[in-house]
């Protein structure tokens, strides 16, 4: 068959690929100059070096086993595009959590029972409640919050381990994330598979590390790759799905077969609207989703470096930043960093004066000089409890893939990468 994949971010890329080893013949189309969507490339000049960022420091687990299939499957050697390393919240200070490499889920208990600043009522506490959750087999009611799940946790524990990866994976508050959602990614990632939890860190531009040889491998099999080529509209005929590409000439219209929708939820629900099919339901969901913001400082401290690639940061009103990354650990220049501000709010300007004086009282780095803070406006959606999501299946032979489609994961590159493939594989 003929098929159009509209966007290639993580989940478009996905899809597309999969469909050309399916045996279709697949384009795909970008609206913007660069392949990713939210996970891309982005370039920064420093001092007259151009510098290969990302427009938001991102992290991978060991867990995301459909993303690292395809990373290889596409030709990219993941073992040295991404730094392995055990999961590790640990502080400046040295306080927090860290896993040994022991089978699931003996390094998460043992990791427990040794972190630092966690008093032996408050390990055991945790060991208590994660119990209580592994017994009910990671299930909870939809309507529970991560924060109601959590109760009679230590405040201590909630604020240096539940929060942190609640913010991490979830990108939405205790208060008001999906409990459900949590408790999956708990068991995929800490309690199911051994080396799930390990923290995969980019030494790669994002667009290197999937969508760029993505893109080589479907031209490279027949298909086609129409950058900077935005669908104003489709139009269900006869023939197929028409796309017109061009609003002022009808005649750019193209036919295919099935479509698969990979942009944003937003721009999804335009492009349904267009079809004037009766799919007001499916519309009123994706435009129903609310979104959180990411916001990524990139900073240079000649001569710094962290005591690991990863640390996490205490946040708060003062403090924004959870995580700060060494890039020049992760094949970057020395000293250059990335503090991460998961539900970010605020401008741009005062996210990056307070992470200057975040880093002068909790990494003892004066003078940290901001070269760029990238907010990502709508990073994710916000995974609340019972959350009513899109489903994939839009209308006949139109589908829809994202991390925001209906499924056990929150907004994740796996999630997108794993929508997209089972997108591919119900053409």
């Amino acid at each position: 068959m003929k098929v159009a994949v509209i966007g290639a971010g993580w989940a478009g890329c996905a899809a597309a690929v999969e469909a050309t080893w399916l045996g279709h013949q697949v384009t795909l189309f970008e609206a913007a100059r660069t392949v990713g969507g939210r996970a891309r490339k982005v370039e920064l000049e420093y001092q007259g070096q151009a510098l290969a960022l990302d427009n938001g420091q991102h992290i991978l687990i060991g867990a995301y086993t459909d993303t690292l299939q395809l990373m290889k499957d596409v030709g990219v050697d993941s073992g040295a595009g991404l730094l392995r390393m055990p999961l590790t919240l640990q502080f400046p200070d040295g306080d927090g959590l860290k896993l040994p490499n022991r089978p699931a889920p003996l390094d998460a208990v043992w990791g427990i029972l040794t972190a630092r600043g966690w008093s032996w009522g408050e390990k055991f506490a945790l060991i208590r409640v994660a119990t209580g959750w592994r017994l009910k087999n990671f299930e909870c009611a939809p309507a529970l919050s991560v924060a109601d799940i959590c109760k009679g946790l230590p405040p201590r524990i909630m604020a240096t381990f539940i929060e942190p990866l609640c913010v991490s994976a979830l990108n939405t508050p205790p208060e008001r994330s999906s409990g459900q959602v949590f408790l999956r990614v708990l068991h995929d990632s800490l309690f199911s598979v051994s080396g799930g939890s390990n923290l995969l860190l980019p030494r790669l531009d994002l667009g290197a590390l999937l969508p760029d040889a993505a893109c080589h491998c479907l031209k490279a099999n027949g298909g086609l790759v129409n950058i900077g080529a935005r669908v104003q509209a489709l139009k269900r005929t006869n023939a197929g799905w028409q796309l017109q590409l061009d609003a002022a000439d009808a005649d750019t219209a193209q036919v295919f077969d099935k479509v698969v929708l990979a942009c944003q939820p937003q721009e999804a629900a335009r492009l349904v609207e267009t079809t004037a099919l009766p799919c007001d339901g499916w519309i009123a969901s994706a435009r129903a989703l609310e979104h959180e913001a990411i916001a990524t400082v990139y900073a240079m401290a000649p001569g710094a470096r962290l005591a690991l690639p990863m640390l996490a940061l205490r946040s708060g009103e003062e403090f924004p930043a959870q995580f700060v990354f060494d890039r020049g650990q992760l094949g970057g220049p020395a000293g250059l960093l990335a503090f991460v501000i998961s539900a970010s709010h605020g401008s741009a300007a005062t996210l990056g004066e307070q992470v200057q004086k975040q880093a002068a009282a909790q990494l003892g780095i004066a003078g940290l000089l901001v070269l760029q803070t990238i907010v990502e406006k709508r990073a994710t959606f916000a995974c609340t409890p019972g959350l009513h999501r899109p489903a994939m299946h839009v209308a006949q032979h139109l589908l829809a893939c994202g991390d925001y489609v209906d499924g056990p994961y929150p907004a994740t590159l796996e999630g997108a990468v794993r929508s997209g493939l089972v997108a591919a594989r119900g053409l």
